[in-house]
Parts: C-alpha cells; sequence; structure tokens
C-alpha cells in the first residue's frame, strides 16, 4: 500500500490546524494573557475622596495579586464628568478602568443639558463596589446638634447657610435639594472639585454645612473637626451608632448616599470584565477589606456586571424625579 495518500492527509490535516491557530482572534490571545502589562484606574475625582480610597485599596490587592502595577489617576472635573469621558474613550481592552460614584453615572445625564458620553452605552459595568451614606454635618460653631435646630435656623436665616458640596450635580449637591425642597429651607451652594476640598473647607469654618460620603467625612467627626446631625443611611451605621438618621430625624424615607462601581469601555472583551469581577469581588470578600470598611460606614455592595448595570438603570430614573423636580440644570 503506497504511503502517499496518508502523507497527504497529514499535510492536510497539519494546515486544518495551523490555519485554525491562524484564525484565533488577537483578542482572545490578549483575554487569555491578561493583565500582560500595567492597569490604569482612573478616578474622576480629586484624591483623598470615597472613590480615590477605593481605588487605592483595590489597586493594591490587585498589584499583589497580578504582580502588575495598577495605577490610580485623578482625573477630577465637572462632576466626574471629565474622567468619565477619558475612559470612555478609551480602548476597550481592559487597561483603563473607571471608578466612579452614582454622580457621573447616574445623575449627570440628568443635571447636564450636554454630556459627551452616555453612561448606558460607553461603558461596560464591571463590578458594583460599596455603599458610603452620607454624613449630614457642621462646623462645631453653628449652633445646632440636631435636624430639627438646622432647619429652623436656615429658616431663621435664609440663604445665609452656605453649604458645601463637592461639585455640582453630585450626589451631595443632590442630597442638599432633596433635604431642602422637603424641609423648605434654602441655603446657599458653594461647590468644589471634591469632597475632600469640601470636608477641609467646613473644617476651616469657611462653610456651614455639607452632606458627604461617610469614608473621608467620618474621622473628622470622631476627631471632634466636624459635628455630625445624621447619616443619611435607611439604619443607623454600626460604625457610629450614636449618629441618628435624617428618618429618625424628621424626615421619614430620606436616605441618599455614594454609591462607588469599577466600569471599563464599552467592547471591553467579557472574559477581561469577568476576570476583573472576580478578583475585585473576591477582595471584597476578604475579612480585611470588611472590616476596613465596615469601621467607617461603607457597606460591600458586590455583584455581577449585569446586576450593576440594572442598579445604574434604577439610580438614574430614580435622580430624573428629583432634578426635574428641583430644576437644577447645568450648561
Amino acid at each position: 500500500m503506497s504511503l502517499l495518500p496518508r502523507r497527504k492527509s497529514v499535510v492536510k490535516l497539519a494546515r486544518i490546524l495551523l490555519g485554525a491557530a491562524l484564525a484565533v482572534p488577537a483578542s482572545a490571545v490578549q483575554t487569555q494573557s491578561y493583565p500582560a502589562k500595567p492597569i490604569q484606574i482612573v478616578v474622576p475625582y480629586t484624591p483623598a475622596g470615597t472613590s480615590d480610597i477605593l481605588a487605592r485599596v483595590i489597586g493594591q490587592k490587585l498589584t499583589q495579586r497580578w504582580s502588575q502595577q495598577v495605577v490610580v489617576v485623578n482625573k477630577p472635573g465637572a462632576n466626574g464628568n471629565v474622567g468619565a469621558d477619558l475612559v470612555a474613550r478609551s480602548a476597550p481592552d481592559g487597561y483603563t478602568l473607571l471608578l466612579a460614584d452614582i454622580g457621573a453615572l447616574c445623575i449627570s445625564p440628568s443635571v447636564f443639558s450636554t454630556l459627551t458620553f452616555d453612561p448606558a452605552k460607553d461603558f461596560q459595568p464591571v463590578v458594583l463596589i460599596s455603599y458610603s451614606p452620607h454624613i449630614l454635618g457642621v462646623h462645631p460653631s453653628v449652633p445646632v446638634r440636631t435636624v430639627k435646630e438646622l432647619i429652623d435656623l436656615a429658616k431663621a436665616r435664609p440663604g445665609q447657610l452656605n453649604f458645601a458640596m463637592s461639585g455640582l450635580g453630585g450626589a451631595p449637591h443632590l442630597a442638599g435639594i432633596e433635604f431642602a425642597l422637603r424641609t423648605g429651607i434654602d441655603w446657599t451652594y458653594v461647590p468644589y472639585k471634591g469632597g475632600s476640598q469640601a470636608v477641609a473647607d467646613v473644617v476651616a469654618g469657611h462653610a456651614d454645612v455639607l452632606f458627604n460620603g461617610m469614608l473621608p467625612t467620618h474621622p473628622f467627626v470622631k476627631s471632634g473637626k466636624l459635628r455630625a446631625l445624621a447619616v443619611s443611611s435607611a439604619k443607623r451605621v454600626a460604625a457610629a451608632p450614636d449618629i441618628p438618621t435624617v428618618a429618625e430625624s424628621g424626615l421619614p424615607a430620606f436616605e441618599t448616599g455614594s454609591w462607588q462601581g469599577v466600569l471599563a469601555p464599552a467592547g471591553t472583551p467579557r472574559a477581561i470584565v469577568d476576570k476583573l469581577n472576580a478578583e475585585i469581588r473576591r477582595i471584597l470578600a476578604t475579612q480585611e477589606m470588611k472590616q476596613l470598611l465596615a469601621a467607617q460606614g461603607t457597606q460591600v455592595r458586590a455583584g455581577t456586571p449585569e446586576a450593576m448595570a440594572e442598579f445604574m438603570r434604577a439610580e438614574i430614573a430614580r435622580w430624573r424625579k428629583v432634578v426635574a423636580q428641583s430644576g437644577v440644570k447645568i450648561e
């Protein structure tokens, strides 16, 4: 029997296998080796705020796990829209990520008349990280110790109390608006580039009152540099059980806060998204992270990419109603 047909079959099989190997998309190869170079997490706010603190902790853990440097880059401006736009325009390869809160992701679409990105279309949700209620705090010189006393003071001095907020259209801004709408008060909104700057000015006595994320604000309360009147969660926070909620202080069902999450540019391979989701959820599930966040009144809210997408849709709808009621718009 001639060996020629057998040789032809072997050669044909080799060609098929080679063709199949060459046909494997470059994206698949890239996904298998991910991460093969440093990753950049863009935080669209100033340093020392809730999102920045979380990004640096998670970035450090990812660096240790993957032996690839994870760098946190702060790109503040326009309530997080500058940094969000940067990530939306980045290559969808998993090497440029966004860690932001509801301000840029769920409030900006209703507040800004012109937005250069669509949170629902230009990003791929990766994982929701945490929920941090706001602290309603005042400078110690403000002569109030309860929410009722603050309302009475604001009504007696319409427009005279300066409300410090971390950017126009952010979650603290909308919390202040909702509080004012429900109580019938009027105060003057003073915008800052980030929550850390807003807190610093209230601590310094340059502004009177603020709503701000518990993670960066509570340390100033514990040191006596701020007086906390209430927290905006549904129930009291275990890390600060002596601080009442806004709801129990006379405004039923008042609940606001900052939600943080990680997103990638739309079109990022699902395998990379799943790998990031699994690793960040593993980090958040560690006892170290649970204790770190719980000590600051922050709750882990990790889940699937689909759960984060659904959450964002619900939050966009919720805050659209508040914005419509308040009439706030930013050109």
